[in-house]
């Protein structure tokens, strides 16, 4: 499908130079007796990389990247790859750390979420914004050490370590952000 200037919106894909990318942003600017020129700011899907492209001229055509979204559950880590089933079609799918990225600090056995593909081939994982984990470690709460809002480190069921406060204690479940990693509330 070939998008226009006028088709772009931030989270659009296209596809430019044979990659898959993601608009974050992008204006056009005008002068007078001159084509316009437009600006936009792309992320690559693979590498996460972001480049500035500038086009000039009238009738600016990008092509859409076939990119799409799909429901898989996770089910379980063999060293090398982390391994996902589709929720429709039951087909599965062996994941590297790499296309992962920060997720694989989130994940926890039988939990759904997106993974994006790009030519029947999985490249990234969208997490949602959210997950609740289990506390499988902390370290007890000094009473005394509440003068400055003190926090403490725990473990949460996946491995991953958060700061919390003093209050929180092993058993608790945690409400987690997926893109910063920290504590958000107990869930």
């Amino acid at each position: 499908m070939v998008l226009g200037f006028g088709d772009l919106r931030r989270g659009t894909t296209i596809e430019l130079d044979g990659a898959p990318y993601k608009v974050e942003e992008y204006y056009q600017q005008k002068m007078q007796q001159r084509a316009p020129v437009y600006h936009i700011k792309l992320r690559h899907l693979i590498t996460g990389q972001l480049i500035e492209k500038s086009f000039s001229g009238y009738g600016l055509k990008l092509v859409r990247a076939a990119v799409e979204n799909r429901t898989c559950q996770y089910l379980y880590e063999d060293g090398e790859h982390y391994h996902f089933m589709d929720m429709e079609n039951f087909e599965q799918y062996a994941v590297t750390a790499e296309v992962l990225a920060g997720a694989v600090k989130f994940l926890k056995d039988n939990m759904e979420m997106e993974l994006v593909f790009y030519k029947d081939a999985p490249i990234a994982a969208d997490m949602p914004t959210t997950v609740d984990l289990l506390v499988t470690d902390s370290p007890p709460g000094v009473k005394g050490d509440t003068a400055s809002g003190a926090t403490k480190l725990v473990t949460l069921e996946t491995s991953h370590t958060v700061l919390v406060p003093l209050f929180i204690n092993q058993g608790d479940r945690l409400k987690i952000d997926t893109r910063t990693g920290d504590y958000v509330e107990r869930a």
